[in-house]
Order: C-alpha cells, then sequence, then structure tokens
C-alpha cells in the first residue's frame, strides 16, 4: 500500500512538471514578433554579403593602395513613422541558400545570412515594406528584389529603361528583379525626392556609375545626417585619392555628381557612409540594432 501511495504521488509530480513545461515551449503555431511604427526614422543595416575584387585596376587603384581589396555589401531598411523603405537588397538571392545553413555565392559574392532572416529578427516580413529603391540596378545591389515586388518601386526612368531592355545589361541578373514589372512604380522625376514628405528620408539624383544614380539622405534624430552612397564611392580611397572607376557608365556625370555631393555633405555636415567600405561597414551595428 505504502508502494502504491508513493507511485501515486510521483505520478502527480511529473504530471504539473508535464503540464509545465508544455506551457512554456514554444507553440508550433507562434508567430513572429511584428514590429511597430518607430516615433522617428531608424535605419537598420543588414550585413547582405561581401564582393571578392581580384582585380582592382578598373578603380584606378592598385591593391597595395588599398587596405583591403574586398567590398561589403549591406541591405538598408528605413523604419518611418509613416511607413518602411528597403534601400538595396543585396547580390545573393535568399533562393541560393541551401536548408542545411552555410554561406551561399554568386559569381564573385558570398552572402552567410539570408535578408528574409535578418528581417524578421528586426519583426518585419517583405510584406510589411512600404517603398523599395536601389542605388542603381547592377547585380550586386538587385539580390533579393523580387521578394519586395508587392512594395512600391521608386525608380528613376533610365534606370528602370535599362533594367528591362532587350537584350539586357550584363551589369546586372534580371532574373532577381523581374517581378518588379509588375510592381506599382512612382518614376522619380526631381533631383530630390522626398520619400515620406518631412526631409528625414531623401533620395537624390547622382547619374555617372549608371545612368540615374541615386544616393539617399537620412536626417536620424540622434546619428545626425548620413548618406548612403550607393556606388558614388566603392573604396575610401577612391575619395581620398579622387579617382575615376573606368567602367563608369558617363565619368564626366561622375565626377559633377561627387562634386555636388560633397558640397552637400558639407552643407549638411552629414557622414558619408561609403556602402562597399569593407572596412568601415564591418564597424556599423548591424540590424537587430539600429541607427536614429
Amino acid at each position: 500500500m505504502m508502494s502504491d501511495k508513493v507511485d501515486s504521488r510521483w505520478s502527480r509530480v511529473l504530471l504539473v512538471m508535464m503540464l509545465a513545461i508544455l506551457a512554456t515551449a514554444p507553440s508550433s503555431t507562434a508567430q513572429p514578433r511584428q514590429a511597430q511604427p518607430p516615433k522617428s526614422v531608424r535605419l537598420y543595416v543588414f550585413d547582405c554579403g561581401s564582393l571578392n575584387i581580384a582585380d582592382t585596376s578598373p578603380y584606378q587603384l592598385k591593391k597595395e593602395d588599398l587596405t583591403t581589396n574586398y567590398m561589403s555589401v549591406p541591405c538598408f531598411l528605413v523604419a518611418h513613422p509613416k511607413g518602411t523603405m528597403i534601400w538595396d537588397a543585396g547580390v545573393v538571392p535568399d533562393r541560393e541558400f541551401k536548408p542545411g545553413g552555410g554561406p551561399a555565392t554568386l559569381r564573385y559574392a558570398t552572402s552567410v545570412t539570408p535578408l528574409k532572416t535578418q528581417l524578421a529578427e528586426v519583426g518585419y516580413v517583405p510584406a510589411d515594406i512600404t517603398y523599395l529603391a536601389f542605388s542603381h540596378f547592377h547585380w550586386d545591389h538587385i539580390g533579393n528584389a523580387n521578394a519586395f515586388a508587392g512594395a512600391t518601386w521608386l525608380v528613376r526612368k533610365l534606370e528602370r529603361d535599362i533594367m528591362f531592355a532587350d537584350p539586357p545589361s550584363p551589369r546586372t541578373e534580371p532574373a532577381n528583379y523581374s517581378a518588379l514589372k509588375d510592381s506599382k512604380t512612382v518614376i522619380i522625376t526631381k533631383a530630390d525626392y522626398d520619400v515620406f514628405g518631412d526631409g528625414t528620408v531623401v533620395i537624390k539624383s547622382t547619374p555617372g556609375h549608371s545612368p540615374d544614380h541615386q544616393v539617399l539622405f537620412l536626417k536620424l534624430a540622434e546619428t545626425g545626417p548620413i548618406v548612403l552612397s550607393g556606388d558614388l564611392y566603392h573604396y575610401p580611397e577612391e575619395r581620398k585619392l579622387n579617382r575615376i572607376p573606368t567602367t563608369e557608365f558617363n565619368a564626366a556625370q561622375t565626377i559633377a555628381s561627387r562634386a555636388a555631393l560633397e558640397a552637400f555633405l558639407k552643407k549638411m555636415e552629414a557622414q558619408l557612409w561609403i556602402q562597399h567600405d569593407f572596412t568601415a561597414n564591418a564597424k556599423l551595428r548591424k540590424a537587430p540594432k539600429f541607427y536614429q
């Protein structure tokens, strides 16, 4: 009889323990956390890979001129009280990542973590994105464009024209943005396009590297004003040594765009973040942390 009482007592204890474990275990149907609109502009920086530039001569730079020949490939999420915008969509499409994990590659690019995974970590899915914009159409900036085909695409005419030209440009991967052909689209006609209408997120025309290249100006309450460079510069040494790549669409336009932007940076006392600057990008705090 004593043994039966002990067994019964232990059965009750085990049952309570099992119920407690089940109560605290994550549900298979649990929804990922959803981000709420911020009170002021936020900038999230995602690590969307790197480029191994074997030949730096097109940038009129020798390897000994450079701290590193590698280029970073960041993607950015701008979260505004009135909506969200993806600026540049990486180089390696998420579909290239294998189920077992590990890095994914495309041409001479490598990426370690899918963009959608990083986006989810800060509470967003592609359907949450209001606007999509690229600095330009080259392959290392449009890798995950199709994921955001439901957003409103902010693009300049010459850029869109070359993206859907026949035959396509060898400097891009049309399959990675083909869905944008049917996206809701705003053709930007002004040199400065104020995305949310309050001067905090402004797309600025800087042609030269590509026909309608553009940069992004952000006015952040704590960090201050910054400009995301696109490919107006690739290496910081390009800016320091005043080198113009030999592969520019229009070198004279690049020179003029750089001069205009340098004057703007001085006037606004703004930082310039060279997106491909591998060393500087490594020091930026990455999502889920953010700048504001």
